[in-house]
């Protein structure tokens, strides 16, 4: 747990200055990436056999698709709704989604094409507001409270998940929590459009997400696990990179 929550909290307030520095796009790319996942990934890697973690990481892809239609909700009703609705949509729509995935029974290489087909559409579903790139005002106190409110989500979400149903405690720990928590702060201070940047960079680095995972899943069956776990990350900072390139010659005028 103690891990996690450092995972977390470096995620939240690196996520952070990345927007202070940069804009709100590359914090959300950021934050998307498996900056507290793969790190897991790797100790659950040295400690655990192939084959289980095999299974770790199909059955998070199987969940990326509510991940996405949690931001691309949260993302369309921010244009309308305070930050309180919008978080409670989104979360709605995340578990209505992950509930129902698991269910389909997909074979693994269906699990993994619908995964990064689903991200590579998220971008594009999105709404479409222009916001002028470059760094934000983020003062120091909200930077605390943004890892503070990270911090105390991941927290509950690992105690809830020990006492709840095991189907719905893997849910739980699929919530995306910066994907929840910074869309809190973003919205009410810098407005629809920074949200949706924010929201819209955040499924690119999901794209790297993805894209760590299925190297992972695929290359612990044929690699050595350390071989694996270096080309999972490769293909996470490449798929991130690439789709960002991609987007900003597609949505030239959108952050």
């Amino acid at each position: 747990m103690l891990l996690k929550l450092l995972l977390v909290a470096c995620s939240a307030l690196l996520s952070s200055l990345a927007a202070k520095r940069f804009g709100h796009a590359v914090g959300g790319t950021l934050a998307g990436l498996p900056m507290i996942a793969g790190p897991i990934m790797g100790f659950v890697l040295l400690a655990t056999p192939v084959e289980p973690v095999r299974a770790i990481a199909l059955a998070t892809l199987v969940c990326l698709p509510a991940t996405v239609a949690h931001l691309v909700t949260f993302a369309w009703a921010a244009t309308r709704l305070g930050w309180p609705l919008a978080l409670g949509l989104a979360n709605v729509v995340f578990f209505g989604f992950g509930a129902l995935l698991p269910q389909l029974g997909l074979l693994p290489e269906a699990a993994c094409l619908l995964a990064l087909a689903v991200l590579v559409a998220g971008g594009p579903a999105m709404p479409r507001l222009p916001l002028a790139p470059g760094g934000v005002a983020i003062p120091r106190i909200e930077l605390a409270c943004r890892v503070a409110a990270a911090i105390a989500l991941a927290w509950l979400i690992i105690r809830s998940a020990g006492v709840a149903p095991a189907a719905f405690s893997g849910l739980l720990l699929a919530v995306p929590i910066t994907g929840n928590v910074l869309p809190c702060f973003t919205l009410p201070r810098h407005g629809a459009a920074a949200t949706v940047a924010l929201l819209r960079g955040f499924v690119r680095g999901l794209t790297g997400f993805g894209a760590f995972f299925v190297t992972l899943y695929l290359g612990l069956g044929a690699w050595p696990p350390g071989v694996a776990y270096g080309l999972a990350w490769l293909a996470a900072l490449g798929a991130a990179l690439g789709l960002h390139a991609w987007q900003r010659r597609a949505l030239p005028r959108l952050a």
